[in-house]
């Protein structure tokens, strides 16, 4: 998968995984991971879907409505990407916290869903449940952190505390934020993810 990876200044500080919306690239949020903490390593990966030539982590049959099939399949791949790409760069496997957005966040969530032990935590702006009617594994331990907006036309207040549900259910600690916003990133819920990532950190 093309990447970026930054090396930090404190080995002992997480891997930060960084996963863009779509139409954005390993680039986008490269400024987010500097606010949430400027001394951990960066890991900052693009999609390899592209829909009308806008990167993407996965298909999609409509607006809002996941191709499921290649959803398992490109969640797959991803963790199986972090598994070479901690061997490559000598990261801590086992704490990796993942920051993305919209679809990032989706792709994110896909990898609570799927497997145990594939990220430690996660900072999910504005996602969708990946899969419904699922068995989720044992989530004890993980820290997310969802930023979700009350206007937000594609994914609306009822997705997000469904997600939140969903995660809690499995154990995980689940922390909501709630923005008077759409869809858009804002400054306000950046700010409020770092706070939650230096107390989980």
């Amino acid at each position: 998968m093309k990447h970026i990876f930054n090396k930090g200044k404190d080995p002992k500080k997480p891997t930060l995984l960084m996963l863009h919306g779509t139409g954005g690239s390993e680039l986008n949020l490269l400024p987010l991971a500097g606010m949430i903490d400027d001394e951990a390593s960066v890991l900052s990966v693009r999609g390899n879907i592209l829909e009308n030539d806008m990167p993407r982590f996965f298909k999609r049959l409509a607006e809002g409505i996941f191709d499921e099939e290649d959803l398992i399949f490109r969640t797959k791949e991803l963790n199986e990407f972090l598994d070479e790409a901690a061997k490559k760069y000598e990261f801590d496997r086992d704490n990796v916290i993942a920051i993305g957005y919209s679809n990032g966040a989706n792709i994110a969530a896909s990898l609570l869903f799927h497997y145990q032990d594939a990220l430690k935590a996660a900072i999910l702006h504005h996602p969708m449940v990946p899969r419904r009617g699922i068995t989720l594994p044992d989530l004890t331990g993980k820290g997310i952190f969802i930023a979700a907006g009350t206007n937000d036309p594609i994914c609306s207040p009822e997705e997000s505390t469904e997600l939140q549900s969903l995660l809690a259910a499995a154990n995980a600690n689940v922390e909501m934020h709630w923005e008077n916003k759409g869809h858009q990133l804002t400054a306000q819920e950046v700010e409020a993810a770092a706070k939650w990532y230096a107390t989980f950190v």
